[in-house]
């Protein structure tokens, strides 16, 4: 693709997205000189307006919080796993209009997979899941990567019941087996046979108590994975290192959902070491290397 080209990240907020140290970085190894990628302020009731907008220079959007039903909704066509899910993180222009997908389930299945989840144990063994905490897009997206990563059974552990109904029904869309739990039976919720624990809830929503009660229980060959990186550690972090437990980070679910938005957005190969060294830089964190 020759001549200037235009991407961004559309969300609210949207000033503190590392996404477009990642594109930056991936269309200056690339080489794709006249190449920009912006942060755009934008609602989930403006999204339609602004996308509708955009005008032939623009390649593609990564779309954040809190537009990705709305990214969805926008699109002419969509990914399979955008339709089952219902949520939507990237859009690119086509001849035929805007195509949705969610590579943010490349994102929590990289993370995890870089951490060392175990991977399927033989049915003689009997089943491992995983507890997933929160009820938001990013944990519609997660219950799409578990699948991938050989997951069968998700214990859901939510601060209101009403909020899972959403992502009660992606987990039964993909054919796997699911417990609702709210975060005050929490007492009731088993994690020895877990496999991962994700927490999808934002900073702040899981205290040291739970962090705890929800690590100390898990497996020694279990991972955790913190959608939260800052404040860091977080107290799921903090709890995983005591244990000695791989823990996986935002981060790594940034770098690794950025990897396909850049190969639609461009038509190449995503430079991941450049990509990852660009969001070391940015961040001072350590990232583990794609």
């Amino acid at each position: 693709m020759a001549g200037a080209r235009r991407a961004a990240v559309l969300g609210s907020p949207v000033a503190h997205s590392l996404s477009p140290v990642l594109h930056g970085a991936a269309y200056e190894a690339l080489g794709l000189r006249g190449w920009t990628y912006e942060r755009l302020e934008c609602t989930a009731e403006q999204l339609p307006a602004l996308v509708g907008a955009l005008d032939a220079a623009w390649v593609g959007c990564s779309v954040t919080m809190p537009g990705k039903k709305a990214a969805l909704a926008v699109a002419t066509t969509a990914s399979a796993r955008a339709r089952r899910l219902g949520v939507a993180n990237t859009l690119v222009r086509t001849d035929a209009g805007w195509v949705a997908d969610c590579t943010d389930v490349d994102g929590v299945a990289g993370a995890l997979l870089g951490a060392g989840i175990p991977q399927p144990a033989p049915l003689a063994a009997g089943l491992r899941d995983v507890v997933l905490l929160g009820a938001g897009a990013t944990a519609s997206a997660a219950v799409g990567a578990l699948y991938e990563v050989g997951n069968e059974d998700v214990q859901l552990v939510v601060r209101d019941p009403d909020r899972a109904r959403e992502t009660a029904a992606v987990v039964d869309a993909y054919g796997m087996r699911g417990l609702v739990r709210t975060f005050d039976e929490v007492a009731a919720v088993d994690t020895s046979r877990a496999k991962a624990l994700v927490n999808t809830t934002p900073a702040g929503a899981v205290d040291e108590a739970l962090a705890a009660r929800l690590v100390d229980g898990l497996p020694a060959d279990a991972v955790v994975l913190d959608a939260v990186y800052h404040p860091w550690p977080t107290p799921l972090a903090a709890a995983a290192a005591r244990r000695g437990l791989a823990v996986a980070t935002g981060l790594d679910m940034l770098l690794h959902q950025a990897f396909g938005q850049v190969e639609q957005f461009t038509g190449r190969s995503a430079p991941r070491r450049a990509m990852h060294r660009a969001l070391v830089r940015a961040t001072g964190f350590d990232v583990r290397p794609p």
